[in-house]
């Protein structure tokens, strides 16, 4: 990514497209500052939407930023526009950039809140995580859906990297590298074995594994990291493993 101040906005250059004036005269240590945040915005959108049965029908949408700083000491204008993006681009043929954000999102009837609550943490770092919900939706993940109903990740960064720390009510801690398979199953010695097995005789390689429980024994999601699209039968040999009641193949 480029960064150039032209006549007192900023340009931004990438992929020979040009967005501009994008930055709303978002200053340029801010913009570096945020870019991790950039990343985990779109991706906690792509994420949420793809968990919606019927994306298409996605229109009411709440962002919430914790920050240990003051609201007015947060410019989340670029967050927004990316998690936009997220949203869109998995169910359309628009590509949406930082410039058409607002705007495509108008033309969907896709109406986005956001809400500044105070985190953890130091005012060193601009964010202690984004939180994406979708409301009035059905999820082909059941588990995605909260205490309230809608469809809830939720996710922050770590060394850098952006990870998804919450689907639904229960915790995780996945990167979002790669893509995600999500698993519901019921807590019991050998889970990650099993499935870890399965991708691994298909040769789908995993980055990374995460279980999140409501409590011992009871209901459990793993979060697994993959590097490789798995293909259908695949996903439907962990699909038939006993404990497990439900999954949803999630692509970043």
């Amino acid at each position: 990514m480029i960064l150039c101040l032209i006549h007192a906005a900023f340009l931004v250059k990438e992929r020979d497209t040009i967005f501009s004036p994008v930055i709303f005269l978002t200053p340029l240590q801010v913009l570096t500052e945020l870019k991790p945040y950039v990343e985990l915005a779109e991706k906690l959108g792509r994420l949420a939407v793809q968990l919606v049965s019927g994306g298409s029908g996605v229109k009411d949408v709440k962002v919430t930023y914790a920050s240990a700083r003051a609201p007015d000491d947060l410019d989340t204008r670029v967050l927004r526009a990316m998690i936009t993006k997220g949203l869109i681009e998995p169910i359309s043929s628009v590509f949406v950039n930082l410039v058409n954000a607002d705007f495509s999102a108008k033309q969907r009837g896709l109406r986005i809140s956001e809400e500044r609550i105070l985190g953890d943490g130091s005012p060193e770092s601009p964010l202690h995580f984004i939180q994406v919900q979708i409301a009035n939706v059905e999820s082909k993940f059941a588990s995605a859906i909260s205490e309230n109903g809608e469809i809830k990740v939720e996710g922050r960064v770590k060394d850098g990297i952006p990870h998804l720390t919450k689907v639904g009510s229960f915790e995780v801690d996945v990167s979002l590298e790669g893509s995600i398979i999500l698993c519901r199953q019921v807590d019991q010695p050998g889970m990650i074995g099993k499935v870890g097995s399965v991708l691994g005789v298909e040769n789908v390689n995993v980055s990374f594994m995460s279980v999140g429980r409501i409590a011992p024994r009871k209901q459990a999601v793993m979060a697994i990291g993959v590097d490789e699209q798995p293909s259908k039968e695949t996903l439907k040999k962990i699909g038939d493993i006993p404990a497990i009641e439900e999954f949803v193949f999630l692509k970043l």
